[in-house]
């Protein structure tokens, strides 16, 4: 399959990795492999992942720390938010 990242998703790697290389620069290199393989898999085998807690999303663990949220269609794997583990998620609506 495809693989996608919505804008969402860029932008909560962009700002992951400008947190971890702003101490260790060699770290945020790693991590951005890390969910670069992540992906990869997802995109070999799309239904690894578990349920998500959104209706119709899928969650995949990248590391300790982050866990990709995404979404199937028919030839793409939708990478939508990338979420520290420590975060709510999905956020509180008020």
């Amino acid at each position: 399959m495809k693989l996608a990242w919505a804008a969402a998703a860029e932008q909560d790697r962009a700002d992951i990795l400008d947190y971890i290389s702003a101490d260790n620069p060699l770290a945020a290199i790693r991590m951005d492999e890390l969910f670069d393989e992540a992906a990869a898999r997802l995109a070999a085998h799309p239904l690894m992942g578990r349920k998500g807690k959104i209706p119709g999303t899928r969650e995949l663990v990248a590391h300790e720390s982050y866990r990709l949220v995404y979404e199937i269609d028919e030839q793409t794997v939708w990478i939508l938010a990338l979420v520290h583990t420590a975060r709510l998620w999905p956020p509180a609506h008020r």
